[in-house]
């Protein structure tokens, strides 16, 4: 068993979005859906600075499903299509149970991290992208970010952090004190995002 995480160093990120677009190819993630998106903690638009020049300021922070130690989500999910995996400790979605109540999305505070499809998911192209064994996309289900779900099972790691130029992502195991992120986390300052609501995200950011 093991407890995955993710730590994201916001002083990095260069505001690229591969990792977004990454995400989004390994997955087959329909059209008008990201699973994995990068503010801009700025101006009132993405990419735009804040303030007056000269003194403008303009960062980014990638932002996608906590994957939480204590999830909201899961509690009210009424059939259990939310759930949080034992082995992995990652929250999943299981598209065949999902009836479309949107609770999960409801009670998750981390505003935007899940999708609904309202329709049929459509494609830019004739030709399926992804990794092998991913679950098909459906009609009237919440969908979020897994932390490639069918990477990490088989000991690699999630396609975001793959083509980073920056290399401001780093990935393992929480639960081992010995692993890079642990002991990373442990010497650097850190944040998390909205603690006060209890849910403990196994994502935490580098300041």
């Amino acid at each position: 068993m093991a407890h995955y995480g993710m730590a994201i160093d916001l002083k990095r990120c260069i505001g690229c979005h591969t990792c977004s677009i990454a995400c989004k190819q390994a997955n087959n993630i329909p059209e008008g859906i990201l699973w994995n998106r990068v503010l801009t903690n700025g101006g009132e638009a993405m990419d735009t600075a804040g303030g007056i020049w000269p003194n403008n300021h303009m960062s980014f922070q990638p932002t996608s499903c906590q994957h939480c130690e204590n999830p909201a989500c899961t509690k009210v999910c009424p059939v259990g299509a939310t759930y949080k995996d034992p082995e992995t400790g990652v929250v999943r979605q299981d598209y065949d149970k999902c009836i479309g109540c949107r609770m999960c999305m409801a009670a998750c505070p981390y505003t935007g991290v899940r999708s609904f499809n309202w329709d049929e998911p459509g494609y830019a192209v004739d030709v399926t992208f992804g990794d092998e064994d991913l679950p098909t996309h459906q009609k009237h289900v919440v969908e979020k970010c897994t932390f490639c779900y069918q990477r990490i099972t088989k000991g690699e790691t999630p396609a975001c952090m793959v083509l980073c130029p920056a290399r401001a992502r780093h990935w393992g195991d929480l639960d081992d004190p010995e692993s890079a992120v642990s002991k990373l986390i442990r010497e650097r300052k850190v944040m998390q995002l909205l603690p006060e609501k209890d849910t403990k995200p196994s994502v935490y950011y580098f300041v």
